[in-house]
């Protein structure tokens, strides 16, 4: 027995979702939002976290911030980067937290493998 889908989204909301997963493809960009995941941070702050250069920091929040993955807030002469919405949390979490469930499975295989 099939299932049916009972709406398709739309063409828009198709391109605009793979965009995002684009953006989120890059591993500097994941980490960057990973960080952001947990607070905001200054572009200075998420290269010590993400261990890249500040510029291409800036460059890749830049691109985030452009598809509305990332927002900002300016204190004084600093601005402050922070994920756009819930969505965007919930994306990245549920992302790396299949990751992580992939990489315990792995570890588990591999421990059934030498008899552990």
């Amino acid at each position: 027995m099939t299932t049916q889908i009972v709406e398709y989204p739309s063409t828009e909301e198709v391109a605009l979702a793979v965009g995002t997963l684009k953006l989120l493809a890059d591993a500097t960009r994941l980490r960057i939002i990973w960080a952001l995941v947990h607070g905001e941070h200054s572009v200075n702050e998420l290269a010590d976290h993400v261990g890249v250069a500040a510029t291409s920091v800036s460059q890749h929040l830049a691109k985030l911030r452009l598809s509305h993955l990332v927002e900002t807030r300016r204190e004084g002469n600093r601005i402050f980067y922070r994920v756009a919405d819930e969505h965007v949390r919930r994306l990245v979490e549920q992302s790396l937290g299949h990751a992580d469930h992939l990489v315990a499975r792995e570890s588990t295989k591999e421990l059934s493998r030498v008899g552990a």
